[in-house]
This record gives C-alpha cells, structure tokens and sequence, in this order.
C-alpha cells in the first residue's frame, strides 16, 4: 500500500524508504521478548466519586508512541503486556487538565489516580475535544486526524514548525529564510504560501494576526513554545472557521504541572546557532502558574541574513471551586532579523545560490497576546468554556525590493538608483509598515447524553464575536538606511464577523454520523486616507458552511471514515474594496471536499492511517499576477481540482515483541495526482492563454517523510529521516524552462536526510543530544515567488535539557 503514493520521478526515494523499512522489520524480527508487566487502576475526584470517560495513556519514554485506554463505568482501566521499564501517564477527563506523573512498571502495578480540585481544564483542544466524552469516541472521529506530540517533538529535535509539519501526511510546508520565521502552508494540494488557506490557532484560539480580513502569515512562534500539534484535516473542521478549506492546525500550549517543575534547554551549532529554553511550572493551592522563555538566533540560508527573537509565554490556572476555574495567559514574540523579501535571479543563482546583495533589508515585528478562559463543568456530561481574548501584532519591514523582477531600479521608479551598482549607496527603500488589533470572545458548550438503549449523543455549539482593524502604511525612504520617507500608502481596513456552529454526533451502536453547521457573517471597510477626499468602501459577506462525517468501528480495532463539507475562505478587505472604495465583484473562496479512509491499530506497537481525500473548488482565488504578496490584488480564479491519497503509520519492534530494545519505523507519504484548473481558466502570467488543464503552482505530486530510529531503554535514542519532495511549477504556465528574473521555471524535486542522536541520563535528569539536518548539504530551489530562494544548508547541533 506505502508504494502507490510514489510518482515516476521519486523511485530513487522509494528505495531508500523500502530499505528503511526493511532494516526495521529485520531487527524486529531477532528482538528479543523481555519481562512483561501489567498496570491497572481507577480514576476518582478529590471527592472519591469515580470519573468514567477518562483517558488514560502510557507512554515508555525511550518509545516514540503511546497507548491509549479509557476509564469505565467504574473509573477503572488496564493496560496488559507492557515492558518492563519507565512509563509516563498521562490522564484527561471532561471537567479536569491534564495531569502527569512516572510509574516504574518491574511487576504488575495497581494504581488510584485522583484528580484534585486545582485542576479543572480550561485549554480547547481540536482533537480532544472531539475525542473527549466516551469510551468509544477516538473510534468515532469522522475524519483524518493527526497528532504531534511532546515526545516527538523533543526527540526529533526539530529546527522549527516546518520540520515538525513534515512528519503529518498531506501537509505541504515550504520554507522561506531557512529559519522557519514565514509559515508557507499548504494542505492538500492548497498553495502554501504566507498560508492563506490554513487555519492555525493556539490553544484554539486564532494565531493568524487577521484571520479574516488578511490571513496572510508574516510570523510564527518558536516550535519550543508548544508541547503538542494537532492537525484535522476532515468535515469537523467547521467547529473552527473562518478557514475551513484545507484544514485545522491547533498549537498546544502546556498547562501548570501539579509539583514544582523546571527544564533549561541549551543549544548550539553552525551558522551561528543559539537556542536557550527555560521552563518553569507548579502549583500553589488552587493556583497553578507556567511560565516559558526562548531566545533564538543564527544565520539564515542566503548571505547577508540573520535573525534575533526572543519568546515569551505565561499561564496561570486560577481554580474557583471545584466546577469554576479561570486560566490567564499572556505571550510576546519579538523579532529582529536582517532578512529580504525578494529571492535571486537566475543569473545571481548560477554564480552564488545563497547571495543576497539586500543587506540593508530588515525586518521587526512584535506580537503581545492576552487571552482569559473561563470554564464551568455543570457535570461530567457538560462542561462550558468561555474564551476571550486580544492581540496586537506590529511589524515593520524595511527593504529595496519586493521582487526580482523590480532590478535594477525600485517598484516607485527612484532616480537616485540606477543600477544594482547603487544599491547600497544611492537607491532608497521602501517601509511596510503594519499593525494589527484583534479582539474576540468565544463561549463553547459541550454535552454529552445518553439516549437510551437506541443511541447516545454528543452536542457541541458556540459562537464568537471577531472584530480586527489594520492599520497599513509604505513610506518610501531615501536611502538603503532610511527609517522614515514620503508616505505612499495609509490605510485603515476592520472586519467584523458574527459566527456560530452547531455540532451533533449521533451514535447507534458502531456506527456514528456527525451533522456540523456554521454560519459566518463578515462586516468589511476600508479606508484610504491618502485619498482627497478620503475614499471608503464598505460591504457584507454571508456564508453557510454545512457538513456530515460518518464512522463505522465495528472491526477489530479499526475505525472506517467518510465525510463531506463546505470549504469556505473569505476574500481580503483589499481584495473586496478597492482603494477608491469601490466593492469589487469577488466571491468568497468556495468548495466541496470529501475524504474516506481507515485508521487502525491492528496489534500493540502497529498503528496507520490511510485516506483519499477531493477537493473541489467552485471558486479559487488567485492573485491577479505573477507575483502575489507584492501589492497585487486577487481576482476569481475559477474551478481547480485537487485529489489524492494519504497514508501515515507507525511500527515499533519493543511493543510489538515486548521488548527492552525498539527499532521504530514512521512514515507519513502523500500522493497528489490532480491538482489542476478546471473550466475556462486564463493565465495571470498571459491573460490570453487559456491554462485549464495545466497543473497548480507549488503542488508536488509525491510528499514523503519517514525515519528509522533505535532506541535503548538505558536512554539511547538514534534515528535517521529522509525528506521528499516532488517537483512543481511556479505558475499556472506550467513554465520549464527558467526566465531571466527566475520567477519562472520548473522546480526540481528535493531529497534531504537527518539525523539526531540522544542519550538521557536518568541519575542527572539530562539530556544530551546531537542532530544534523541536510546531511549531505545538497542546495535545491524551493520557492520561485518573487525571484529564487535557495534551500537551508546543512546545519549541525548539539545541546542539554536539564529537568530539576
């Protein structure tokens, strides 16, 4: 099954993917069985009353996967045939946070977890909140579903989003400086860049500084902030709009641990690279407080290019009472990097594929985020949380070009630059000046009922009051220096959104339907105020976003799901009301999309997920040239086709045999066969061409990310990845051959391997590590936007986690 997601061009990467997995399979074959335990236990309050509906998860810290139990009727809960060894358990229900603490399992172990007061949840989870409430519920999720652990995330030592993203199918991230400071998303075959067509959220709450009216990304916080990643790619997306086109990306800050807790984290390597990490957690009575700091910067993948950011998080988890809890959190991001917006041309790229000649570009953003969660827990069956929250995002971008295709003289045609020989001398620049506001609330309600011996039901509704402002300025400087100039653009645009959504999952036995509605409503205006006189537009757009998910669990283990909704995406306020304050006729952004699939466990340590998946789209839009994101508006693109086939699995020889030792296998393929313009579609490139049949731009036919990995349960853990990425287009031509200013032309496929190594040392509660990524240093084009941008080179680590 893992072969049929390869195209042509990639055997070469099916080879080495094969013989990974054959190298599993052979030392899984000769491991040897080991001492098996059993553990087993209840769940009860602080009351002693016992808590049904609880998850219960071990984890072997040297193993990379989980299992995962649910409590009965009588709190009560078992795990059979585990290893000997270290295990971490992890236990949610409805009403309470998580909590976590070590077991060592040498014999059968029977454990009473109680869950005190001080820990009612608060944190809105994308997947556990769908997968909360029953026994059955992980069986009855109607739709595709991933996640990417702490574990993982700390042993694979991941650089930043991009690298984590990789590991989850049908997830397409295309990098930009080689630090991962610019989010390009894409899922399912949507185009990645500044992801436009994704909907990133943390804590369930959107981190898009203007989801609605420019969702465009020109930030992303450190992936050391998160503790966990979840991506839903099905029809219960509609819970989370605006975005409901491509899917759901939820970053899971962690909560305040029960016992004082403290973690420092040192990282160090080539191009300059430095990471430090400190994390602190615990509670005080009924007041639990977390509180994380990281400081990053080294170089980026082109001359002249280097990035500073500094992270902050803090959380406190004020209990009430024993049904009543509120959660604070508070986040800054701050960023100074030296960085262009504008990639090489061809003849640049052939003498020196990491020239940047922008040296005076800088960029700097800050973001401040306030957020206040609210939760009562009614009972076990229904649990109320109200979200509120604001955040303001200022960036500044000081830079000479915003494309290639603009040498040698600037986009506002300056005198005083006449040819690249003038660039850091003469030439002025040009200042992007934004700042974002965004405030909301959020109320959301989750009930679950039983309906007698027919069926039982689990309800969730809510609705948020959105409403963002940008403020929008470019002032055009003097010189390559400048940090003031002749204002060219002064623009105030708002969106105000009214939504809501109903879900109701209906469960007969082993078959669960899972009807959604959501209904948006968006308030758009925009202002120019350069205008004599001021020129102002303003209009309304409404949508209905339905959808229905099916999941059949009567097989052994395995869950079969199919689904259907409405994608929906809203226009920008700059593309629906022109600068004169005209409203331009431009539909939101609309499709179907379906998927049907199949997860199962079938054995202990075995686990996979497969799924084909269509996207129709009635309406996509495009930008109206070549170079979107360069101040170019967007225009209705017409019908596309987008259809294909993921598969992602797990293998592990330790679960599967009980063994001490484990050799792991994890592989996540997707295959992209359709993406292409469907009905009577011209080119943005040469409107007189007609481009209906060709491919979409940045769509690969083949994305594959696997590694092969050992770990030991005295704290070794070794493993290799391979990264493949097929190649794509940059324009609706479907151009091979590259032109002059390289924004054009075929892009190669890609291949990249890494390696990380870790050794933890119980005694000293450390963790050493060593990783390198490209081991090969191969340099390939990744990005044809707005001129050629190379990949990262190869980039060596080592560093410490010290817990105490």
């Amino acid at each position: 099954m893992v072969f049929i997601v390869y195209s042509k061009e990639s055997w070469t990467s099916l080879y080495q993917q094969a013989l990974m997995l054959g190298v599993m399979l052979v030392c899984a074959a000769i491991a040897a069985s080991a001492q098996s335990s059993n553990l087993h236990g209840k769940v009860v309050d602080i009351n002693g009353d016992l808590v049904s509906g609880a998850s219960v998860s071990v984890l072997r810290k040297e193993l990379s996967s989980q299992r995962r139990e649910i409590s009965d009727a009588n709190g009560k809960f078992a795990f059979g045939e585990l290893t000997t060894g270290k295990y971490l358990v992890t236990v949610t229900a409805e009403g309470f946070s998580t909590g976590r603490f070590e077991v060592n399992l040498p014999t059968s172990e029977d454990l009473l977890i109680t869950l005190q007061p001080g820990q009612i949840a608060v944190e809105i989870s994308v997947t556990s909140s769908l997968l909360a409430g029953s026994p059955e519920s992980l069986f009855e999720v109607p739709g595709s579903i991933s996640v990417i652990d702490k574990i993982t995330l700390d042993s694979s030592r991941v650089l930043n989003f991009s690298e984590a993203l990789r590991k989850v199918a049908g997830v397409n991230v295309r990098d930009e400086e080689g630090f991962g400071l610019r989010p390009n998303i894409g899922i399912r075959g949507t185009n990645p860049t500044r992801s436009t067509k994704v909907l990133l959220l943390e804590d369930g709450i959107p981190l898009a500084y203007a989801p609605y009216g420019d969702n465009a990304s020109y930030y992303h916080p450190p992936i050391e902030r998160y503790e966990a990643i979840e991506v839903l790619k099905g029809s219960s997306q509609i819970a989370f709009g605006p975005q409901t086109i491509a899917g759901v990306i939820n970053y899971l800050t962690p909560n305040p641990t029960t016992k004082p807790s403290f973690s420092l984290a040192l990282t160090g390597g080539e191009s300059k690279y430095f990471n430090g990490s400190f994390t602190g957690s615990g509670t005080l009575g009924r007041t639990g407080i977390f509180a994380h700091y990281t400081r990053k910067q080294g170089d980026g993948s082109r001359e002249n290019t280097n990035s500073r950011l500094n992270d902050v998080t803090a959380k406190i988890v004020q209990t009430i009472d024993d049904h009543n809890a509120l959660t604070f959190k508070f986040s800054y991001y701050g960023e100074d990097s030296n960085v262009t917006y504008s990639g090489l041309t061809t003849a640049e790229y052939a003498a020196n594929p990491r020239a940047n000649p922008f040296r005076n570009d800088f960029f700097y953003g800050d973001r401040f985020g306030f957020s206040t969660a609210y939760t009562t827990v009614f009972s076990s069956n229904a649990a109320l949380t109200t979200n509120a929250y604001f955040n303001r995002f200022s960036r500044d971008w000081w830079r000479q070009s915003s494309n290639s295709g603009q040498r040698p003289n600037r986009l506002n045609v300056d005198p005083d630059c006449l040819s690249m020989a003038n660039l850091n001398t003469t030439c002025g620049n040009e200042g992007r000046l934004r700042n974002y506001d965004t405030v909301g609330i959020e109320p959301r309600f989750d009930l679950n009922y039983n309906g007698g011996s027919a069926f039982r039901g689990e309800i969730k509704t809510g609705f948020r009051l959105h409403l963002e402002r940008q403020y929008r300025r470019q002032l055009n400087g003097d010189l390559p220096t400048s940090r003031d100039g002749v204002a060219s653009e002064i623009n105030y645009r708002s969106n105000f959104a009214q939504s809501g959504f109903v879900q109701h999952r209906f469960i007969f036995g082993d078959i669960a339907v899972t009807p959604g509605l959501r209904l948006e409503r968006i308030e758009i205006y925009r202002e120019n105020q350069l205008a004599t006189p001021i020129a102002l537009g303003r209009t309304t757009v409404n949508a209905v976003i339905p959808g229905i998910g099916f999941a059949y669990s009567g097989l052994p283990k395995t869950t079969i799901f199919a689904g259907v909704h409405r994608g929906f995406s809203p226009p920008r306020a700059e593309d629906i009301i022109s600068n004169t304050g005209g409203v331009v006729d431009l539909d939101p952004e609309g499709s179907w999309n379906y998927e049907i699939g199949m997860r199962s466990t079938p054995m202990t340590g075995l686990q996979f997920e497969a799924t084909a998946f269509r996207l129709d789209y009635e309406n996509q839009i495009v930008a109206a040239s070549l170079a979107g994101g360069v101040g170019s508006l967007l225009t209705n693109g017409g019908k596309t086709l987008q259809q294909g086939f993921e598969f992602s699995a797990l293998a592990e020889s330790g679960a599967i045999f009980r063994s001490q030792n484990n050799v792991y296998f994890r592989g996540a393929f997707t295959w992209l066969p359709t993406a292409e313009f469907r009905g009577v579609r011209y080119s943005s490139v040469t409107p007189t061409v007609l481009v209906t049949g060709n491919r979409l731009p940045y769509t690969p036919e083949t994305l594959a990310t696997s590694s092969v990995g050992y770990s030991h349960p005295k704290g070794l853990n070794v493993f290799v990845e391979n990264v493949f990425i097929g190649s794509q287009f940059a324009d609706d031509l479907n151009t091979v051959k590259p032109i002059a200013n390289g924004q054009r032309g075929f892009i190669t496929k890609q291949n990249y391997w890494n390696t990380t190594a870790n050794y933890t040392v119980e005694g000293w509660k450390t963790t050493f590590f060593v990783t390198v990524k490209n081991l090969t240093d191969k340099t390939y084009i990744i990005d044809r936007s707005r001129g050629i941008l190379p990949s990262m080179e190869r980039s060596a680590q080592t560093g410490v986690k010290i817990n105490f």
